[in-house]
């Protein structure tokens, strides 16, 4: 079953941008979030393939029209929520 980030010979998603952007992150929050997720996962709240699979499992729609980092935030929170270290709809707010 293919997830919505296999799009390999998917048509219409337009030119694939291939500028060479040596910033690696463009806003503080994008660099907080790898810190978050570097820290979480070296405490073993999660490991890799649990983050991969939480980003993979977005609603496709969601995934889409998110940014990169933005999976990596809505994969961190979906992970803290289903390993109960925050409550369902806690960041909410």
């Amino acid at each position: 079953m293919a997830r919505i980030n296999d799009v390999g010979g998917t048509q219409g998603f337009g030119a694939i941008d291939t500028t060479d952007d040596t910033e690696p992150f463009h806003a503080d929050w994008e660099a907080r979030v790898v810190g978050l997720y570097n820290t979480l996962r070296a405490q073993g709240i999660f490991n890799t393939n649990e983050f991969r699979d939480a980003i993979e499992s977005m609603p496709p729609a969601d995934y889409l029209a998110a940014s990169y980092y933005e999976r990596w935030f809505t994969a961190i929170c979906a992970l803290l929520e289903r390993k109960g270290v925050l409550a369902p709809g806690e960041l909410d707010d």
